[in-house]
């Protein structure tokens, strides 16, 4: 596998790997992580016989991030770079897998370019929240968004490797399930370079964190839902997202398929990669 630089889109290329060959897929990591989150996953991807692609998201990694302007990372503009990478790729409906941002990026696609998509595996967060997200456990669990808008971040955290790589252990060590022992020192590296860690959260200052998109979520009417071939994996030991907002995905979905995930927290493709690989494979 190597890495490779696409070109521009919105002036935003991506940086990506690219390996194996045969029916493609496109891995789309979350915050906090980058295109390394797949270091496991793209491996076994490669041997079952599939082209495996795998970006760093606007504003992460070694992908551009030119503007300080938010809506420039928010859900629509990673999914356009995302669907421009598909094209200039000129891979052949693949399948998208996605965790946390990339599992909303994945979503935004199938409903606006069902055409490129041959389907979906998608860890949380996924639609059905809706106003649950303003309980006093999800508030509890999902501070970290509105601390994201705050200026005073780039002070405290932004360019400081000690600050980073504290913060980033709070979010490692706790969204994980039991055992899981997180590797931070590549992600300190990347997210400690000036401005990085800024880059990152303009998804949150976009408005495509989780709190904002369910407030405002209506379900569609059952002729406009996602048609894409969708499964969903969803983890036992997820703070951020209890089992029980699994249970409106028949709103969003019109082919989903449910599948819960045994004593593994919110890291898809580091704590379950085994599952992700046979479900992508299914699909592929």
């Amino acid at each position: 596998m190597w890495c490779m630089l696409s070109s521009a889109v919105d002036r935003f290329s991506l940086a990506y790997d690219r390996d194996g060959e045969g029916p493609a897929v496109v891995l789309l990591h979350g915050w906090p992580g980058d295109r390394t989150d797949y270091r496991l996953l793209a491996p076994m991807l490669v041997e079952r016989g599939l082209e495996v692609v795998v970006p760093d998201l606007r504003g992460f990694g070694e992908s551009d991030r030119l503007s300080t302007d938010p809506s420039q990372y928010g859900v629509e503009a990673q999914g356009r770079s995302v669907v421009g990478l598909i094209e200039e790729l000129g891979l052949d409906r693949p399948v998208l897998a996605g965790y946390d941002i990339g599992s909303r990026v994945a979503q935004w696609i199938a409903r606006n370019r069902p055409d490129l998509v041959r389907g979906m595996v998608l860890a949380p967060p996924l639609p059905g929240i809706g106003k649950r997200v303003f309980s006093e456990h999800a508030q509890a669990e999902f501070w970290y968004q509105a601390f994201h808008r705050l200026p005073v971040i780039e002070e405290l955290i932004d360019g400081n490797p000690e600050a980073v790589r504290s913060y980033l252990r709070h979010f490692w060590t706790h969204w994980s399930g039991p055992g899981f022992e997180p590797e931070l020192d590549h992600l300190v590296e990347v997210y400690s370079r000036p401005g990085a860690f800024t880059a990152s959260i303009n998804w949150y200052r976009a408005g495509a964190g989780s709190v904002a998109t369910s407030a405002a979520e209506t379900a569609p009417a059952s002729y406009d839902r996602i048609a894409v071939p969708t499964v969903v994996l969803w983890p036992q030991f997820d703070p951020l997202f209890p089992r029980a907002w699994s249970d409106r995905l028949d709103d969003f979905f019109s082919d989903e398929r449910l599948r819960f995930v045994d004593g593994v927290g919110h890291y898809a493709p580091l704590e379950y990669p085994e599952v992700l690989a046979e479900e992508i494979v299914g699909l592929g």
